[in-house]
């Protein structure tokens, strides 16, 4: 049905939704995998950024992964592994992966408009013989994400082209920091020019 109350109307069944798109085309159901193939390991392999989306009890939670190779392995066509860089420490993705384990990927590489989607469950493991495989001059990640293949297929590059993604132009002139936004929070009491300006140094010792 459709909810009509002085609000915009609600779209709260998939018969309704489906009157407001047209079929997919046989190219997009087609083009899925459920396993990498010689040109998806391609592709995901030059893909140094994704997006990590997860679902647990206390929501959703997305976060951005990079590294300074390819920011997946793969352990078996079936079967990728991420490491657990240093971060924050909230740890909000990983505990949703050992809430639920359902989990999906967006994988970017500079310059591409295509991105490729992967669909999946995830669990975590502290196992030394697989944390060594992502060794950085001695250090290693504190988890590594192993992620289970359930599908994986490329998205229309649309939103890409529409937002200019990697046009070269800088859009960020007269963004807050996050030390002004961490200011604005905490009322001054933290954050500010100073955590801005420790920031690049803190970084660079704790960014493996």
């Amino acid at each position: 049905m459709v909810e009509r109350s002085g609000r915009p109307e609600r779209i709260d069944s998939i018969d309704v939704l489906e009157t407001h798109y047209g079929t997919p085309g046989a190219p997009s159901l087609r083009k899925v995998a459920r396993r990498m193939t010689p040109l998806y390991r391609k592709w995901i392999m030059a893909s140094r950024f994704c997006v990590l989306t997860t679902v647990g009890a206390g929501g959703t939670d997305g976060s951005p992964r990079g590294d300074d190779g390819p920011v997946v392995l793969e352990q078996d066509p079936g079967t990728l592994l991420m490491p657990d860089w240093r971060g924050n420490n909230r740890v909000d993705s990983l505990r949703n992966i050992v809430e639920d384990g359902r989990v999906s990927l967006m994988f970017m590489v500079p310059g591409s408009n295509t991105v490729v989607r992967l669909n999946g469950r995830a669990w975590l493991t502290a196992d030394a013989g697989l944390r060594a495989r992502f060794d950085k001059a001695g250090r290693q990640p504190a988890t590594v994400i192993v992620i289970e293949i359930a599908e994986i297929y490329t998205q229309c590059a649309r939103a890409q082209i529409r937002a200019g993604l990697w046009s070269g132009v800088d859009h960020s002139a007269g963004l807050p920091s996050p030390g002004e936004i961490l200011a604005e929070m905490t009322d001054g009491e933290e954050g500010g020019a100073a955590y801005d300006d420790a920031w690049p140094a803190r970084a660079a010792k704790t960014m493996w």
